[in-house]
C-alpha cells in the first residue's frame, strides 16, 4: 500500500482544511499519515487538538505530533525541520501534501533528496503573504522565498484568482500550478432555514426575534481585523439599537478586543462568543455576515454564509473579492472604512428584498465551492502528480499507479 503524507503547521489547520483530502486519499487506498504540532499553550485548544488526533488515530491515520512554530524566526523550527525530513526519508512517500506557509518552507526543504527517489511534493497556498498592496516586506522575504522553493514543488495548488495570476505572471517554477475552489463548504450542513426555525433556534441560542444579528466568523487577530468591525458597531447601535455583532472564534487579540468593546460602552451589542463547534447553527439565525480581513486566500466563513443563503458585507481584499459580486450577494468595502460598513447595513436593515435577493444569488454561486467540486478536483490533481510517466520506471518494468476515481 503507497502513503502520503498531509502536512501543516498547526493541527487546527488539518481538522478545518483537509478532512476530506483524507478520507479522499484512504478510500482510493492510500496509507495516510499526518504531521502537525498538536500541542497548543490554551489548555481547551490542546484538548481539541488531542480529541482530533484521537479521531484520526481511530479512523487508521498515522501521526506526527512535531513542534512547529508559526514563527518563520524561531529556532526551534530547524529542529522540526531536521525531524520532518527524518520522517520523509524513512516513510518513502508517494507523495506529499503540505499546507500552511511553515508547513510548506520545511517540508520542501525536507523533501529535496525524497523528491529524487519520486516522491511528489504538493503544495496549497492558502492565501500568498505577498498580494497586492501588501507591504514591501512581505514581497522582499516571502515572494523570494515562495519563488525559490516552487523549483522544489511538483504541483502548486492556489485557490484565489490573483495568487493564480501571481505564480503564472511571476514565473514559478513548480511543475505545474493549479487553481481550486477553495476547501469546499458542506452544503448539507450550511443551508438555509425557513423563518418559524430561524426564531426557534434564536430562542434556543438566547436571542430575541426581532434582533438585527450580524456575525463574524473568525480567529481574533489582526489579520481578520474585528477591530474595524467593532467600530462599525459603534456607528449602527446608534441608528438599530436591537443590533448586534456575534464575533465567533478565539485568538490573541481576544483581550484587545474585549477592552475596546467596554472602552466604546459595546457590551450590548457586540458579543464574544469564543470557539463554536455549533457554528452552522448560529450562521442560519443572523441577518447578515460580516467579514472585515485585510487578506484572505478563500474565505471558508464567506463560503459558509453563501451556502446559508445570507447577504454578506466584506472588506474589498484577496479572496473576498473572488466570492462577493458588489451589489450582487453583498457589498464590498475599502479596509478602513467603518462608516461605509455602516451604512451597508442601515440599507440592508431597512430592505428585507434586498437582504433575500442578497442571499438568494448567493445559493446561485455556492455549487461551484461545493466539497464535492473541490474533492473532484484534488482527484485530478492528485491523478496527475501520481502519474507523470517516468521513463526509467517503464524501462525497469516497474508499474505506475493508476488513480482511478
Amino acid at each position: 500500500m503507497e502513503k502520503v503524507l498531509i502536512l501543516a503547521s498547526i493541527a487546527p489547520m488539518i481538522e478545518s482544511f483537509n478532512v476530506p483530502n483524507i478520507k479522499l486519499l484512504q478510500d482510493e487506498g492510500y496509507e495516510v499519515h499526518v504531521l502537525a504540532n498538536f500541542k497548543d499553550d490554551n489548555k481547551e485548544a490542546n484538548e481539541r487538538n488531542q480529541h482530533f488526533r484521537n479521531q484520526l488515530e481511530q479512523q487508521g491515520v498515522k501521526v506526527f505530533d512535531v513542534a512547529i512554530n508559526r514563527n518563520p524566526f524561531k529556532i526551534t523550527n530547524y529542529s522540526a525541520y531536521r525531524k520532518i525530513k527524518q520522517i520523509i526519508d524513512c516513510e518513502n512517500y508517494a507523495f506529499i501534501h503540505c499546507h500552511s506557509p511553515i508547513g510548506g518552507v520545511l517540508t520542501r526543504l525536507a523533501a529535496r533528496e525524497s523528491r529524487k527517489r519520486q516522491t511528489k511534493v504538493v503544495y496549497t497556498a492558502h492565501g500568498f503573504h505577498f498580494f497586492k498592496d501588501a507591504p514591501l516586506k512581505n514581497w522582499m522575504m516571502y515572494y523570494t522565498v515562495e519563488k525559490w522553493l516552487s523549483r522544489y514543488t511538483d504541483c502548486l495548488i492556489t485557490i484565489n484568482e490573483e495568487d493564480y495570476r501571481t505564480a503564472l505572471d511571476k514565473n514559478f517554477k513548480a511543475k505545474k500550478i493549479e487553481k481550486i475552489s477553495g476547501v469546499g463548504i458542506n452544503k448539507n450542513k450550511f443551508k438555509p432555514i425557513d423563518s418559524n426555525l430561524k426564531n426557534q433556534r434564536r430562542n434556543l441560542l438566547g436571542y430575541n426575534k426581532d434582533d438585527f444579528l450580524l456575525i463574524y466568523v473568525g480567529e481574533l487577530s489582526k489579520r481578520k481585523n474585528q477591530k474595524l468591525a467593532i467600530n462599525m458597531m459603534k456607528i449602527v447601535s446608534q441608528k438599530i439599537p436591537k443590533s448586534k455583532l456575534l464575533l465567533v472564534g478565539d485568538g490573541e487579540l481576544r483581550e484587545q478586543y474585549a477592552q475596546q468593546i467596554k472602552d466604546l460602552q459595546l457590551e450590548n451589542h457586540v458579543f464574544l462568543l469564543g470557539y463554536r463547534t455549533d457554528v452552522n447553527q448560529l450562521m442560519s439565525i443572523a441577518d447578515i455576515v460580516i467579514s472585515t480581513s485585510t487578506q484572505e486566500g478563500l474565505p471558508v466563513n464567506l463560503l459558509e454564509a453563501m451556502g446559508t443563503g445570507l447577504p454578506i458585507i466584506a472588506t474589498d481584499c484577496r479572496g473576498n473579492r473572488d466570492l462577493i459580486h458588489h451589489g450582487e450577494n453583498g457589498y464590498l468595502v475599502g479596509l478602513n472604512d467603518s462608516e461605509r460598513l455602516a451604512a451597508y447595513v442601515d440599507n440592508l436593515y431597512y430592505s428585507s428584498k434586498m437582504r433575500n435577493d442578497f442571499g438568494l444569488k448567493s445559493l446561485d454561486y455556492i455549487d461551484a465551492y461545493s466539497v464535492e467540486r473541490v474533492m473532484s478536483q484534488m482527484t485530478q490533481i492528485y491523478q496527475k502528480v501520481n502519474h507523470v510517466q517516468d521513463l526509467s520506471a517503464v524501462n525497469e518494468g516497474k508499474t505506475v499507479k493508476v488513480f482511478t476515481k
